[in-house]
């Protein structure tokens, strides 16, 4: 009977697995590296574990130093989580040889299904890890990592000639993400789905397939919504589906929890992978079969044997994953202080943060995810994009936005989406639209606070408005308002009430409540996210025409070869990388022209806004661009 369970993870995941834990009545032990000591899974752990020794990005890769964390807190179990070492045979076999219960698969299925090449040849598929092997014939091709996932080591090559530097850059981010930099070379599938199956399987030789989900709205190969079962597979491709999944398990005699993913296209089912632990997007399965999942695996690893058959599917279930990230800034990763975060009830939020916790550098910039069950696709649908609408979400920029017009875009309510979805249509559901009344809201809230912030009261001179600025989305708002003796107002709307917290406005007869939370100078008025800018710029706020400035907190891992100050570079040329939560961003050159400075190295870190380079164009202006 297992007593206390180490989790060798962070964040939501470590989390999650918790409160199966404490539900079971089973102890738990976190451990953590320095930059997550106040991290909420170290706070709401029973015991936590500092791992000394290693740098953040890298302390959840010590398998040594949790096996050891794990005796010494006297735990009798260790559950792996998903990522970090989920997925490493041989952390599996440390565990087991410390005399430590392993919550997951043998260590030989892990080895057979963690590298992603040995995993298609088990399944009797040949991958090519030769670059030489590629022919203009093959493009385009996806270069992507045999170890771990997330998008990590992954790209999109469709000309030859970028071949060599996309694999270049691949195997870096797969070392540093995953510390293997193995890498191989498949056929991209412009709009096929991706679908997987969730299996489970016992010592006793009973192994389940749980329906299928739908991961296929997918950015920069990352998955940003999955629900389950996924919508529109005729009753035979989901049988073959269950079928192919069941025999990868049987294959390698798994047990434990695990996915199989497959990319379906034209009616056809093309194996990817098995995952060989948790996924992120397990809670689907877990509303739509009313199970635990966590709970199961315990079981498991106690010896228990599964039910013959599983439960039966009730319902629909869609998660969306929200990630602090700033679209107006080539979707950089964003860090801060998360002052708030709340969904409306009958939401299953999942998260590694509550509110006043800080986002760091270090991690995945994955803030929750927000999971909605209905009897229905179209009610769990409505039911989620409705409350992230309403969610309270204070702090840095997420994607938000982007995941409730997801989830209302026709192509997605349809169930006709794919893997290009966002290919298609990112552009338009990135566009700002932010409450054109939300800076009047905050400028009115702000001149009851005190008089306001910048000066208030009434004037004797009524033909003088009040005058605010905000940023909204990136874009500057100016607003002006009245003090009178009958109280604010302001042109084109009735001001029905102004206090420091809430706002009411009528336009055209309709009245519209607005609720205002202040965090220093960020402003959020209902789900608008502003910032208060100054009466008068801030002359030390300026930089030199043509200035890189670094758009998140990073290090920077590499410069590009040959570069050195006074080099002419081209428009679009790639002149160094940042490493950012575990992800390479690539600065490039914003114009043709002379690289005048660059004041950083490898290995230097720099924080947000510091300058990395200095490009001179024609203009003698122009700012750096930032990919993935």
């Amino acid at each position: 009977m297992i007593t206390s369970v180490l989790v060798a993870n962070r964040g939501e995941i470590a989390c999650r697995v918790f409160r199966t834990c404490r539900e079971s009545g089973v102890r738990t032990v976190a451990v953590h590296s320095d930059a997550d000591a106040n991290a909420l899974h170290a706070r709401v752990a029973d015991a936590a574990v500092r791992l000394p020794g290693a740098a953040p990005a890298d302390t959840y890769l010590r398998g040594d130093l949790i096996v050891k964390a794990a005796v010494a807190a006297g735990a009798d179990a260790v559950h792996p989580g998903y990522g970090f070492l989920s997925e490493n045979a041989d952390f599996a076999r440390a565990v087991r040889d410390a005399g430590l219960v392993w919550i997951g698969p043998p260590p030989g299925a892990i080895e057979a299904m963690a590298s992603k090449t040995r995993a298609k040849e088990l399944m009797g598929i040949a991958p090519r890890t030769d670059a030489a092997d590629v022919t203009e014939a093959d493009l385009p091709v996806l270069v992507k990592a045999a170890a771990g996932g997330g998008g990590r080591g992954m790209r999109v090559v469709r000309h030859l000639a970028d071949l060599d530097a996309e694999l270049t850059a691949a195997r870096a981010e797969a070392t540093s993400a995953f510390g293997d930099g193995e890498v191989f070379v498949e056929p991209y599938l412009e709009n096929g789905r991706h679908v997987e199956v969730q299996i489970l399987a016992d010592t006793h030789g009973t192994v389940w397939a749980l329906g299928t989900r739908d991961c296929s709205l997918q950015r920069r190969h990352q998955k940003v919504i999955e629900e389950a079962p996924a919508p529109g597979l005729p009753p035979g491709l989901t049988a073959e589906l269950h079928d192919l999944a069941v025999r990868a398990a049987r294959a390698v005699d798994y047990v434990g929890a695990g996915t199989v993913e497959f990319l379906v296209a034209d009616g056809t089912a093309h194996f990817l992978e098995m995952n060989t632990r948790l996924q992120v997007e397990h809670p689907v399965t877990e509303a739509v079969f009313g199970i635990d999942l966590v709970a199961l695996q315990l079981r498991i690893a106690e010896g228990h044997a599964l039910e013959t058959d599983p439960p039966r599917a009730r319902g629909h279930a869609v998660e969306a994953r929200l990630y602090a990230e700033d679209p107006a800034n080539g979707w950089a990763p964003q860090t801060g202080r998360l002052h708030r975060l709340a969904v409306p009830d009958g939401i299953r939020l999942d998260t590694g943060y509550t509110d006043g916790d800080d986002i760091g550098v270090h991690y995945d910039p994955m803030l929750a995810k927000a999971v909605a069950h209905a009897p229905t696709r179209a009610e769990a649908v409505r039911r989620l994009a409705g409350a992230l609408e309403r969610a309270e979400i204070h702090g840095p920029v997420t994607n938000r936005d982007l995941l409730v017009r997801s989830l209302r875009h026709e192509e997605f309510t349809s169930g006709r989406m794919d893997t290009g979805f966002y290919d298609r249509h990112l552009a338009g559901l990135t566009q700002s639209a932010p409450d054109p009344l939300a800076p009047l809201a905050a400028a009115l809230a702000d001149a009851t606070v005190n008089g306001g912030r910048f000066g208030g009261g009434w004037r004797n001179l009524p033909s003088q408005p009040q005058v605010k600025r905000y940023t909204v989305a990136g874009e500057e708002h100016e607003v002006r308002y009245h003090h009178t003796r009958a109280g604010l107002t302001a042109e084109g709307v009735r001001v029905v009430h102004a206090g420091p917290d809430r706002v009411v406005l009528e336009t055209d007869g309709v009245q519209r409540p607005f609720d205002i939370a202040r965090h220093g100078d960020q402003i959020h008025v209902n789900t608008t996210r502003l910032t208060a800018l100054p009466r008068f710029p801030d002359p030390t706020a300026q930089h030199a025409p043509g200035s890189l400035l670094a758009p998140m907190p990073g290090t920077v891992v590499r410069i590009a070869e040959g570069l050195t100050e006074g080099t002419t570079v081209q428009s679009g040329q790639p002149l160094l990388w940042l490493e950012a939560m575990k992800m390479e961003h690539r600065i490039t050159a914003p114009v043709t022209g002379k690289l005048t400075a660059l004041p950083v190295a490898p290995g230097r870190q720099v924080e947000v806004g510091a300058l990395l380079a200095v490009v001179e164009g024609d203009a003698g202006q122009g700012r750096g661009e930032l990919r993935e």
